[in-house]
C-alpha cells in the first residue's frame, strides 16, 4: 500500500465490519440505507458467488472489467516479485479503485478475523462494527470464542466508535476490554441500542434515534439483528441523519444473494414441480445452522429436503445437527470445481451422524431432481462456494 501511495489513507469515511456471521448482510443493509438517501457508496465484500467483480462496488455499481484489470495490473507492477496473497493484492486493488472515485462512504468487510486481515490497513475508520461472534475458522483464529473475539477486536481503533451486535458473555468481555484499552466508545446491542420484531412483523430500532420500519427485505429472524447493526452504525455516524423514508425504502429494497434466496426461475428451478419451493442459503457454520434451524422450524407446512455440500474447513456435524429435527431427507454432494470440498460420501456420513437420512449424489442437478417431490421444500445450503455454483448453474442456458 505504501508503494502505491497509501490509497487507503485517501478514502471517504469507512465503516469496517468484522464478525463470524452477518457481515455481508449488515453491509447490504448499510448500502441499501445509504443509497436510498442518494449517497454514493463504495463496498468491498467477499467471497464472490459467480464473478469476482461482485466483491468491489464503485459508487453503487460493480467494478467494470477493464477498470478491475487495470488496477490489478498496477498492483502487480508495483509489487514486483515480492510475495503477496490473492486476498492481499485484491484488497490493494479495491482500495486503489476506491481512492480514485468520489464517494460519501466506503463499506469494508473483513475477510478473515480482523487483527491480521488485509483490510486492517484502514487505520482510522469512521465506525468499527462487529457482528455476532461464534466458532469458525478455528485453525486460523483460535479454538474458543474468546480467542476468536480477540482477533475480531483488532479492527477497533483508538477513539473510533465500536458498534457491537449481541454477543455471548465471553465475546462481549473481550470486545469491551479491548475498546476500553483504546478509549473507543462502545455502542452495544442490548445496552446502548436494541432491535426487535414488532407484532405486525415490522422492525423497531431504539438507540440514540428511534425507528419503526417495515420488515427486513432479507428473510429470517436473524436479519432483524443484521438490519439493527446497520442502523446502529448509521446512528453512530457524526453529521449524518437519514430520513425515515430513506430507511423504509432501503429496508424494502435490500438485496443480498444466497441468503434465504428463493430460486423461482432458471435451469435448476425447472427441475422441480410447481408445488415445490427451491431455496438457497450460504450458511456454513454452527451459527448459520442455528439461524436456518429457526427458519426450518417455522416451515411446518411441508416436508423439508436439503441439498448439502461443505468445505473441509468447517464442522459439518455442528451445522447439520441444528437442522436435523426439521429435515426429512438430505442429498449430499461435493462442491463442483472445489478442491477443498467434502466428498458426497463424506457429506452424507456427516449428515447421518447428525441424525439425518442422507444419500450421496454426483451433481447439483441430480440432487435437486432427487429431492423434488411434489409439495416439498428444498433448501440448498452448506457453503457460499456451493451457493455460487448453484447460481451459475441455474442461470446457465439449457
Amino acid at each position: 500500500m505504501a508503494a502505491l501511495g497509501d490509497p487507503q489513507k485517501n478514502l471517504p469515511p469507512v465503516i469496517h465490519v468484522a464478525g463470524t456471521n452477518g457481515k455481508g448482510s449488515t453491509i447490504a443493509f448499510l448500502r441499501a440505507f445509504l443509497e436510498a438517501a442518494d449517497l454514493r457508496v463504495h463496498a468491498y465484500t467477499s467471497p464472490h458467488l459467480i464473478r469476482f467483480a461482485e466483491r468491489i462496488r464503485i459508487a453503487g455499481k460493480l467494478i467494470e472489467e477493464d477498470t478491475l484489470a487495470a488496477v490489478l495490473e498496477e498492483c502487480e507492477r508495483t509489487n514486483g516479485a515480492e510475495p503477496i496473497t490473492y486476498f492481499e493484492i485484491t484488497t490493494a486493488a479495491a482500495f486503489l479503485a476506491f481512492a480514485r472515485v468520489p464517494a460519501d462512504y466506503v463499506l469494508v468487510e473483513v475477510g478473515l478475523g480482523g487483527r491480521f486481515d488485509a483490510t486492517n490497513v484502514i487505520a482510522h475508520p469512521a465506525i468499527a462494527a462487529i457482528t455476532p461472534i461464534s466458532l469458525d475458522h478455528q485453525h486460523f483464529l483460535g479454538d474458543t470464542v474468546g480467542k476468536i473475539a480477540f482477533e475480531k477486536s483488532g479492527i477497533i481503533k483508538p477513539g473510533t466508535p465500536a458498534v457491537i451486535a449481541r454477543q455471548s458473555a465471553e465475546a462481549a468481555a473481550v470486545l469491551e476490554a479491548r475498546a476500553g484499552e483504546l478509549s473507543a466508545p462502545l455502542y452495544r446491542q442490548g445496552i446502548e441500542w436494541e432491535v426487535s420484531a414488532r407484532p405486525n412483523g415490522g422492525l423497531a430500532y431504539r438507540g440514540r434515534s428511534s425507528f419503526d420500519l417495515p420488515p427486513p427485505g432479507l428473510l429470517g429472524r436473524h436479519q432483524y439483528g443484521n438490519a439493527g447493526t446497520a442502523l446502529a452504525c448509521i446512528d453512530s455516524l457524526p453529521d449524518l441523519t437519514l430520513r425515515a423514508g430513506a430507511l423504509e425504502h432501503g429496508m424494502r429494497r435490500v438485496e443480498w444473494p444466497a441468503r434465504l434466496q428463493r430460486i423461482a426461475t432458471g435451469t435448476l428451478a425447472a427441475l422441480v414441480p410447481e408445488s415445490t419451493e427451491l431455496w438457497l442459503d450460504g450458511g456454513h457454520n454452527e451459527a448459520g445452522g442455528a439461524a436456518l434451524g429457526e427458519v426450518a422450524r417455522a416451515w411446518r407446512d411441508r416436508p423439508l429436503h436439503i441439498v448439502f455440500g461443505m468445505l473441509r474447513t468447517h464442522d459439518a456435524m455442528a451445522f447439520l445437527r441444528l437442522l436435523a429435527p426439521h429435515t426429512a431427507h438430505l442429498a449430499a454432494i461435493a462442491i463442483p470445481d472445489e478442491s477443498n470440498t467434502l466428498s458426497a460420501d463424506e457429506a452424507a456420513n456427516a449428515a447421518r451422524a447428525a441424525g439425518i437420512f442422507a444419500t450421496p449424489y454426483d451433481s447439483i442437478a441430480a440432487a435437486v431432481r432427487a429431492m423434488a417431490l411434489p409439495y416439498t421444500r428444498i433448501l440448498i445450503c452448506g457453503s457460499l462456494y456451493l451457493a455460487g455454483r448453484v447460481l451459475a448453474e441455474n442461470d446457465a442456458p439449457d
